[in-house]
């Protein structure tokens, strides 16, 4: 089995995978709680919060799957992008333990991890395709020619979709994780009431930065009661000129790459308006659409693997 770790943002996870892409485990321990006070993750915070979660976490994923470190052959951990702290935790937890049974290591970027995430059992897929993988973090159009190799055809200039997503729902007011919260307003409103302008730029790329103006002025040009009132379909207006925005550029970088298959992976994955406008696409399953540790095992079994004792002096990276 592969032990897959993940602290790349402010989940700590950990899992158990076959090498057939078989989930033994999958734990993941969530601290939204803890940053929504803050509206947002706070980098310090979460870092500490990781050092207090990786070992009871492990230790679940391995309860959860019957199994030991000794049935472990090969740990997977993700080396970057993300908060370097939060990163950081996550490679010295596996290197330790790595290092504790001559184990080999194979560092994971994250955003290969949210790709793997379809390569894993019931429903696996296999390259080529083309993937939008749109997370908090990340928008990328890629071009997937095999389980390690793809081509970045476009990405964000600006705002990612899911930072979009939780912009806006701060701006209306929401709870925090925002993009979930607005996602759920969203079903109760309109999204003809307001007409939200999307920039297109040349090539393939994405950008969302006018498009969160857009819904701050409209924010302040109501008064506190008819926000109150327009609330949902603002919501419902905002989401669809997203949605629109990705399912336009996905279908256009179809087209370039003359891809037969589409699929879509990452937190924005699990938006309810974009899975439906993309019915054709083999979409991730939405316990995989956050970050999880499945996901990072899965890339574990196409990743470059590091032999006992060379992976003690590799350290993680915040940006590609």
């Amino acid at each position: 089995m592969i032990l897959g770790i993940e602290t790349s943002c402010d989940e700590t996870a950990a899992a158990l995978v076959t090498a057939e892409g078989v989930i033994r485990s999958n734990i993941v321990s969530l601290q939204a709680d803890l940053h929504a006070r803050y509206g947002g993750v706070v980098p310090e915070v979460a870092s500490r919060r990781h050092l207090e979660l990786v070992v009871p976490v492990v230790r679940e994923a391995f309860a959860e799957a019957g199994a030991t470190l000794d049935d472990v052959e090969r740990i997977a951990v993700t080396q970057g992008p993300g908060l370097i702290g939060a990163l950081l935790v996550g490679m010295a937890a596996a290197k330790a333990l790595a290092w504790s049974r001559r184990l080999p290591l194979a560092p994971v970027d994250h955003l290969r991890g949210h790709v793997a995430s379809l390569y894993l059992e019931p429903d696996p897929i296999e390259p080529p395709f083309l993937c939008l993988l749109a997370s908090g973090g990340h928008t990328l159009l890629l071009d997937v020619r095999g389980y390690a190799d793809e081509q970045v055809l476009g990405t964000t200039l600006d705002d990612a979709a899911g930072e979009a997503f939780d912009k806006g729902a701060r701006l209306l007011g929401l709870g925090y994780p925002g993009g979930r919260e607005l996602d759920l307003l969203a079903a109760e409103g309109d999204p003809d009431a307001y007409e939200f302008p999307v920039a297109r730029v040349p090539g393939l790329d994405f950008s969302f930065s006018g498009l969160k103006t857009a819904l701050l002025y409209v924010t302040r040009e109501l008064g506190e009661k008819e926000l109150e009132a327009r609330r949902a379909d603002l919501a419902a207006s905002y989401q669809r000129a997203i949605v629109r925005a990705l399912v336009a550029r996905v279908r256009e970088a179809a087209d370039v790459a003359k891809a037969a298959r589409i699929a879509v992976v990452g937190g924005v994955a699990a938006n309810s308006e974009l899975r439906a406008a993309l019915p054709d696409a083999a979409l991730a399953p939405l316990p995989l659409c956050t970050d999880n540790a499945a996901m990072i095992a899965s890339a574990g079994r196409f990743a470059p693997v590091l032999a006992y004792p060379s992976y003690l002096g590799i350290d993680a990276y915040a940006s590609r």
